[in-house]
């Protein structure tokens, strides 16, 4: 697999704010963030896209989202709502081939947008 910038936040290479980590899976603030609350949520082992993950990986894809909703309330999101987006492939506006949650948060997040 190609290193990506989350590869080397991973291997702690690269400095992130951190606000959550397990043997597993690793989020951190995204460094341009899209609402007041923006983290990124990843799995360590390197999985590129969606079409990617394997039914070995259902388990690993899992705890994505159960720290999605651990990383929300520690963030005081989960009583008021957050979005959680996931970008499959370069047309649907995935820029790092590894596979990650969005959790936004601390604003309106109307859909559609407008």
């Amino acid at each position: 697999m190609a290193e990506t910038i989350f590869s080397k936040i991973i291997d702690k290479s690269l400095p992130a704010d951190i606000v959550y980590e397990t043997d597993e899976i690793i989020a951190f603030r995204d460094i341009s963030p899209q609402a007041p609350t923006h983290i990124i949520i990843i799995p360590k082992k390197q999985i590129s896209t969606v079409n990617d993950i394997e039914l070995d990986d259902a388990a690993l894809v899992g705890k994505l989202f159960v720290a999605a909703k651990v990383i929300a309330k520690s963030e005081g999101l989960a009583d008021d709502g957050y979005r959680l987006v996931v970008n499959c492939q370069e047309g649907a506006g995935q820029t790092v081939f590894h596979l990650h949650v969005h959790l936004i948060g601390g604003r309106s997040l109307l859909w559609p947008p407008g």
